[in-house]
């Protein structure tokens, strides 16, 4: 389900037609996140698969974020009432597919469909970006990477592209605890610097009660 943003009752409004006007509007911010509670339940129940659960504990987020789930739409806006996940997905000859992922209220029903998801991709030669869904977050992962800022490609200037991008890097140790650099990408027009926050904070407290939510 979506519908239109009544941009004149918008608190917004000024800001967005301020950024809607820039040429590269997106901007980008990486955070590490301590994402031992999650290697915790990997080590108790393997069918937490990292990449899955990951996914899905951050795409809830953006589904409690109203930000998160606004997109540009012709001259509007509108706001999806619940957005989806895609993602790349590394197959054995180093090419890559596109798999999409519905959100679920439970997290171990949907790292069971992506965990499917992505084992059916890898199986297949298609290369399908779906460019014509914006009820998404794309997500990534660079595992070989513990990266401390990302950039997108973009194929056009990216003024009229409002799809977040979540990308995971490598997990590595720090003061005992285990952490992950995690970029998140956002078009101006329709996220500011306290919505990533928000962002940050949701996610982080989602990873820490993991072991709640698997289920």
């Amino acid at each position: 389900m979506e519908h239109p943003v009544d941009l004149d009752r918008w608190p917004r409004r000024a800001h967005y037609e301020f950024f809607r006007e820039y040429e590269h509007p997106a901007f980008n911010v990486t955070v590490d996140v301590d994402v031992s509670a999650l290697e915790a339940l990997r080590a108790r129940d393997p069918s937490a698969r990292f990449f899955a659960t990951t996914l899905g504990l951050a795409l809830g987020a953006c589904n409690a974020l109203e930000p998160f789930r606004l997109r540009l739409r012709g001259d509007g806006v509108i706001e999806h009432s619940v957005i989806h996940g895609g993602s790349t997905v590394l197959r054995e000859d180093g090419t890559f597919g596109f798999g999409y992922y519905e959100h679920a209220d439970s997290l171990k029903d949907f790292v069971s469909a992506t965990v499917a998801e992505l084992e059916r991709v890898r199986s297949v030669r298609d290369f399908d970006p779906h460019h014509d869904r914006d009820d998404l977050v794309y997500f990534t992962a660079l595992p070989w990477i513990a990266f401390s800022s990302f950039q997108h490609a973009r194929a056009r200037s990216g003024r009229e592209d409002s799809i977040p991008r979540v990308v995971f890097g490598k997990r590595h140790e720090r003061g005992g605890r285990q952490v992950m650099p995690v970029s998140v990408e956002v078009h101006h027009a329709l996220v500011d610097g306290l919505h990533l926050g928000q962002f940050y904070e949701t996610f982080q407290q989602r990873i820490d009660r993991v072991d709640e939510l698997w289920v």
